[in-house]
């Protein structure tokens, strides 16, 4: 598995993602996109097809999480969008998480990748503790909401970049992070707040990171989307 930049394109209607796209047209490289809730809710699946038939890797970002039936039923639908990676909350439980990927195997036995979310990038320690009153340190919460995916035999979470090396650690080398949170060493930090940069990104271990904002928000997104690549896989 080679590491690779996904874009995250949270764009609010199909006509702005299809342009912000095309000024990748040239590019030998297609990025990898994310297709998050906005865009999914707006386009609908087809935009999910669309994308797809340009060329490009699909992460489809939805974050399901509900009771394990429905959530299997969901990922059966999904499924035969041909997604290459998809997502849910680990909160759900283990058993949620099985359910999931019952419903994500297709009959052949192939499937996408599926990865759990651990904690949101925006959510401090401090929050975590005042408002879910999760008392547990922020790291020991991630390791433990990993170890349940991987013992519900998913492929991975969504973690932030300076969680990389205790999940590796822990859940081992094969073990995928996918890392939101990466913004370039001059940018904004925006509303995250476990931040880091693509450089430090690949010290830490990332195997995918996920950048919005820098490339989608740039005036040169090509150039943003070089930097990033240059940054993260040299």
């Amino acid at each position: 598995m080679g590491k690779d930049v996904i874009v995250a394109c949270d764009f609010s209607s199909r006509e702005a993602v299809l342009s912000f796209l095309d000024k990748f047209s040239g590019e030998a490289r297609k990025p990898y996109v994310k297709i998050g809730m906005e865009l999914f809710y707006s386009a609908g699946p087809e935009i999910v097809r669309e994308i797809k038939r340009r060329g490009h890797s699909i992460f489809l970002d939805l974050k399901l999480c509900d009771i394990p039936n429905t959530v299997k039923k969901s990922m059966a639908v999904l499924r035969d969008l041909d997604v290459d990676m998809t997502n849910l909350h680990a909160f759900g439980t283990i058993e949620m998480m099985k359910a999931a990927l019952e419903g994500l195997t297709r009959p052949d036995g192939t499937r996408p990748l599926l990865i759990a979310v651990t904690q949101l990038t925006s959510t401090s320690e401090q929050r975590m503790r005042d408002e879910l009153l999760i008392d547990k340190p922020l790291p020991e919460v991630v390791m433990h909401y990993a170890k349940n995916a991987l013992e519900a035999g998913l492929d991975g979470v969504v973690c932030s970049p300076l969680e990389s090396p205790v999940v590796h650690g822990g859940c081992g080398a094969g073990f995928i992070t996918v890392t939101p949170g990466v913004r370039f060493s001059d940018g904004n930090l925006g509303d995250q707040v476990r931040v880091t940069t693509p450089a430090r990104a690949r010290e830490l271990g990332s195997d995918y990171i996920v950048v919005g904002r820098p490339i989608t928000a740039a005036e040169d997104p090509v150039g943003a989307y070089r930097r990033c690549l240059a940054e993260f896989i040299g």
